[in-house]
């Protein structure tokens, strides 16, 4: 696959549970503590706001977002490995605050590993601001690792 993508190519489109086997090997593939197929489903069914980016039918990435009281968390933004680095992370994530803007969110939430340096890179370049720290938040090779918590205004 071409390191350029052209984004008259691309699609954006819910998620649904069609997708999830798709979902899960980009998952997996990326991350060393891959979400479960249990939560996917479990952001299904209660409606989080779930979407890929596609290119004719490949999944190109996808993020899913929930969405109360005037603020938006990004729970999980990811690009299939080999397409990492094109802008499909950054269109994701512009994509999933303009759904937050359009649901009247104020606020955007996200929390990130400190050693994914690209992802703080592609956060600071979209405005986020780190706002903390949530310690031993995510699963480690030993012991646990902390989130960095970021935010930004959307108004």
């Amino acid at each position: 696959m071409s390191a350029v993508i052209e984004q008259d190519t691309l699609n954006f489109r819910l998620m649904s549970k069609d997708d999830l086997t798709k979902i899960m090997t980009i998952e997996q593939s990326v991350y060393p503590f891959p979400w479960s197929l249990a939560i996917f489903q479990d952001c299904l069914r209660v409606s989080y706001c779930s979407w890929v980016l596609e290119r004719e039918t490949l999944v190109t990435s996808y993020g899913i977002m929930s969405i109360a009281v005037n603020e938006c968390h990004i729970l999980n933004l990811c690009v299939r490995q080999e397409l990492q680095g094109v802008g499909l992370g950054k269109m994701m994530l512009n994509f999933l605050l303009d759904m937050a803007r359009r649901h009247n969110a104020e606020m955007a939430f996200l929390e990130v590993h400190p050693s994914n340096e690209n992802a703080i890179r592609l956060y600071n370049k979209v405005k986020f601001n780190e706002i903390g720290v949530r310690r031993n938040y995510y699963p480690a090779e030993s012991e646990r690792e902390d989130a960095l918590i970021m935010a930004r205004s959307l108004v």
